[in-house]
């Protein structure tokens, strides 16, 4: 059987996801050679600009280049964030598995462990690169002073660490998975503040005609979280928002139900819009999705879409 290469971003936490899709395969298919390929993609190369600063329609980001390398036969599979999959893949490629969530929600590294956010104090420097995760905190403690960083985890705790800023929020899902729990001060609850689409979750995507590279994934596909994740993507390809707007979704999925929180808002943060739905266990929750982001739309969001996208 011929060895399969794995396309991946270069940072810890993206080589620690593709080991980790790596070993799934591994632990089913025993004897399958599995190499990875590093590839640089054009969010890597400018990871001194804000991603609010970008224009709308860059999406793909992190993902562009190593798609670019799946179309072209020099990867077999790729391995994302899914939270940084836009909703439209190119022709040629689908998502051959998405795997078991881990921890959506957002977290605050501060160095100590605190049990809310009003343990800050008035005037703390809290840094994200996230416009949904700023405005957001600032709702929930708008005297802290929330300042722009970029960089891969390690370069955000070791802000924290040299008091550069007084505290980071990042995924919950990526220092879980680079064993650095013992960072984390606090979760922020779902509540107050809902994830970006798809966060916690991986996407391996394939060539769409690669039966072979589908039957070797099929194992790994989590059911739940795809169904999950599905109806987070179909509110954000309804709403069709950008990096440019603060929003996000999550399904959260239960044995008698489901729940989905939504939100949009203006990047100055003058204009938020909020709701969350509860579902059945046979309600279709991309149905729902499309119905919150039809309420969305009703209520302004589309009004404050043009606002950052005129096009």
């Amino acid at each position: 059987m011929k060895a399969l290469v794995i396309g991946s971003r270069g940072s810890r936490l993206a080589v620690a996801q593709a080991r980790h899709i790596a070993d799934g395969i591994a632990e089913r298919h025993p004897g399958v050679e599995i190499s990875l390929r590093i590839i640089k993609t054009t969010g890597d190369r400018l990871s001194a600009v804000s991603l609010a600063s970008l224009a709308a329609d860059a999406k793909g980001l992190f993902v562009k280049e190593i798609e670019e390398a799946l179309l072209d036969g020099g990867v077999d599979l790729a391995v994302h964030s899914l939270k940084d999959l836009p909703t439209e893949l190119p022709e040629g490629l689908t998502i051959g598995a998405i795997p078991p969530r881990e921890d959506p929600r957002d977290c605050l590294v501060c160095g100590r462990t605190i049990d809310s956010t009003a343990d800050l104090a008035p005037g703390a420097k809290i840094g994200t690169g996230s416009l949904r995760r700023r405005l957001q905190f600032r709702r929930l403690r708008p005297d802290v002073d929330v300042v722009p960083i970029r960089g891969n985890v390690d370069t955000r705790l070791r802000k924290v660490e040299s008091e550069a800023v007084d505290g980071a929020i990042l995924a919950a899902a990526g220092m879980r998975r680079l064993s650095l729990e013992k960072h984390i001060s606090y979760l922020f609850s779902v509540e107050e503040m809902i994830p970006a689409i798809g966060q916690g979750a991986l996407a391996v995507e394939i060539r769409s005609r690669d039966a072979r590279m589908a039957e070797l994934l099929a194992p790994l596909d989590d059911p739940r979280t795809r169904r999950a994740v599905t109806a987070e993507r179909e509110f954000l390809r309804r709403l069709g928002g950008g990096c440019q707007v603060p929003l996000g979704a999550h399904a959260a999925i239960r044995k008698d139900g489901a729940r989905f929180y939504a939100f949009v808002a203006r990047p100055d943060g003058g204009e938020m819009i909020h709701r969350t739905v509860t579902a059945g266990p046979e309600d279709d929750l991309a149905e729902l999705a499309r119905g919150v982001a039809e309420d969305f739309l009703s209520r302004g969001a589309e009004r404050i879409l043009a606002e950052v996208d005129p096009t």
